[in-house]
């Protein structure tokens, strides 16, 4: 015969795999690792061609920005003729600015002539038109909502 603590043990049991599975299915739902931060889109417009790699940096602070290799993230695709797009998850509200650029050799890094101007094509966050090295105030915006969406155009 089953006693009503054996009852009790069962309802118990139950419960604990309803949870259980409710946990799993909240950790497989798409869309669940956005829940920690915000997405930013950066379409890339005007990629002259299919050579090489393209590569986004993520930035937050103006002492960093420009050095990749001080950059929040990183991001290299295969280049392609025309768009591309990059997609940054998981990022807290705030402040950033994005470098982009055609790394044509695929040498990991911009290639400059006399130090100073580009031989590859590059592009900024806000597009802004620089004369000397591009300052972080001038690509700077804001990512407040689930989604945030820009486009930079690579300039040659």
């Amino acid at each position: 015969p089953i006693t009503g603590s054996d009852r009790m043990e069962k309802t118990e049991m139950r419960t604990a795999l309803t949870l259980h599975c409710l946990v799993l299915a909240c950790l497989i739902t798409p869309g669940h690792a956005q829940e920690g931060g915000s997405r930013l889109v950066v379409n890339l417009l005007d990629v002259r061609d299919a050579t090489g790699n393209l590569r986004a940096s993520l930035y937050r602070e103006p002492e960093t920005f420009r050095k990749e290799d001080k950059a929040l993230k990183v991001i290299s695709l295969p280049a392609a003729k025309g768009e591309s797009k990059f997609i940054f998850d998981n990022l807290p509200s705030g402040r950033y600015a994005v470098m982009v650029y055609h790394d044509e050799n695929a040498d990991q890094k911009l290639n400059l002539r006399f130090g100073m101007f580009p031989t590859e094509g590059f592009g900024l966050s806000n597009n802004p038109n620089v004369m000397g090295p591009p300052k972080f105030v001038d690509s700077a915006f804001e990512i407040t909502g689930p989604e945030t969406s820009i486009n930079i155009k690579l300039v040659y």
